[in-house]
């Protein structure tokens, strides 16, 4: 398993647009992906469940990879959260 956290900068959180964007994204790897905010967490590849997060400007999540591609994913959403989040 493979991990990072990473600070919200984006002003208004993970809203709509990038929640879609992530979950796109998500949706390339075969490895399991989860987001952690505090003690709940969500399948990266489920948009309402990573809007039901309410991740907003300021919160530290991590983002956790587990699978066969789990190395080139967990580089690939870092990359993503650092463009767009």
């Amino acid at each position: 398993m493979k991990t990072f956290s990473y600070e919200i900068r984006d002003s208004v959180g993970i809203h709509a647009r990038p929640a879609g964007l992530l979950v796109k994204e998500a949706k390339k790897y075969e490895s399991r992906l989860v987001i952690k905010k505090d003690e709940k967490e969500a399948d990266l590849t489920k948009l309402m469940a990573l809007m039901g997060l309410g991740i907003k400007c300021g919160d530290t999540v991590s983002v956790s990879a587990e699978g066969s591609d789990e190395d080139i994913a967990i580089h690939a959403l870092e990359a993503f959260f650092k463009q767009n989040l």
